[in-house]
């Protein structure tokens, strides 16, 4: 059998590819397990500054294999719920990585796959890629995070309208609404993907982890909550030797250079 992800290196961004193009990147156990073990590895190795998250053949990923979730309806109620939450972990580990991940999608991102692309940090999307919350379609209700992410850029009525229609949502549309971070002409989402974290890849590394902390906490919690959280953050950043750094190169008007301060700051 073919390999479920593929990696390869771009300079500081290593790039990550599901690799099941027959079923258009339909996701499964062994994909959950390469990457997550492929993002916990990336965390702890410097060289790497971020992370893009694509598929082979065309398709981001057209969510969970159909024919798989027939087959589990005859399991106990325990032993479909264990297996949901290995989507569920997959999800946390893409939204909770230290390093930033950027979802680079071609065509298709439906269901799972949706999700997926939306616990991203950010997202490059083709003008004409593809994506949908198609569950209601198959008589299923959303999962992975699905309703949770799109909330953060919709109204509730919009919300409810992708969920209870299961429409398809062009990368234009999406892009509208606030979800997708750049537009790419159709075959160009991946180019303008590695240009992007090529530019948050040279930046300060436990600067951005708290950053993306921020970012994905001020959907959740209360004002006060967040004040507090930043005003702990600024105070911790200010003793780092990357704002060392980056002070230091701001006032001697040169660009800072935060690359040989990886793992030494934290």
């Amino acid at each position: 059998m073919s390999e479920p992800l593929l990696q390869r290196r771009e300079g500081a961004v290593l790039v990550l590819s599901n690799n099941n193009p027959a079923a258009r990147n339909a996701l499964s156990p062994a994909f959950y397990a390469a990457l997550t073990q492929a993002l916990a590895a990336a965390q702890d190795d410097p060289s790497v500054g971020a992370i893009v998250l694509t598929g082979e053949g065309g398709h981001f990923c057209s969510g969970g294999d159909l024919r798989q979730l027939a087959k589990r309806r005859e399991l106990p109620v325990d032993e479909r719920r264990a297996k949901l939450e290995g989507l569920h972990d997959l999800i946390r580990t893409v939204r909770d990585c230290r390093k930033p991940v950027i979802a680079a999608v071609e065509g298709a991102a439906a269901g799972a796959g949706l999700s997926l692309a939306l616990a991203c940090d950010l997202l490059v999307a083709a003008k004409n890629a593809v994506f949908s919350v198609a569950y209601v379609k198959v008589g299923l209700t959303p999962d992975g995070g699905a309703t949770a992410f799109l909330a953060e850029f919709v109204s509730r009525q919009v919300l409810t309208e992708l969920c209870l229609t299961g429409e398809r949502i062009s990368g234009e549309r999406l892009h509208a609404l606030g979800a997708v971070n750049r537009l790419a002409e159709p075959g160009d989402a991946l180019a303008q993907a590695l240009v992007l974290a090529a530019q948050v890849a040279s930046g300060p590394e436990l600067a951005m982890a708290r950053i993306k902390a921020l970012c994905r906490n001020a959907y959740a919690q209360p004002l006060d909550a967040q004040l507090e959280q930043e005003a702990q953050y600024m105070v911790q950043s200010q003793e780092t030797e990357e704002s060392r750094e980056g002070i230091g190169a701001f006032l001697e008007k040169r660009s800072p250079d935060f690359a040989p301060l990886r793992h030494r700051c934290a």
